[in-house]
């Protein structure tokens, strides 16, 4: 498996840990019963869990962006050193951005955010040369 592809199956792993952690901690505040209910009702959360879920959301949203990243590098054949740097590069911003967001760190989570944004970027210049 390519290295790029490694990083992109942990990350997908990291995108379900976050799940089970933010849930958790929703658990916490509300109880497992409104979280298994239809959730008519928005009950006020902590701020750790708004974080924690607002984590979550912004992760599916590089993820499918990284994914594209992965799978341009990939079909086209274009790995080199520079993209599986990128890749881990994407993978350990992401780890550091769960901390990072839940507990409040400005101005390094955005920082932290677009190391993982260039990399994904980086990754998809690089294969078109």
């Amino acid at each position: 498996m390519a290295a790029e592809t490694t990083a992109l199956a942990l990350a997908a792993l990291l995108q379900a840990a976050q799940i089970g952690l933010a849930a958790a901690v929703m658990n916490r505040d509300v109880g497992a019963k409104w979280n298994a209910s239809p959730r008519d009702k928005q009950p006020e959360f902590s701020a750790m869990t708004g974080r924690l879920r607002r984590a979550v959301d912004n992760h599916f949203e590089g993820l499918i962006l990284f994914t594209i990243a992965v799978l341009v590098v990939v079909t086209s054949d274009a790995g080199s050193p520079l993209t599986v740097l990128c890749a881990w590069l994407y993978l350990a911003a992401r780890i550091l951005y769960v901390p990072a967001y839940a507990f409040g760190w400005s101005p390094w989570r955005s920082l932290i955010w677009a190391v993982g944004f260039v990399a994904t970027l980086t990754m998809i210049i690089a294969s078109l040369f």
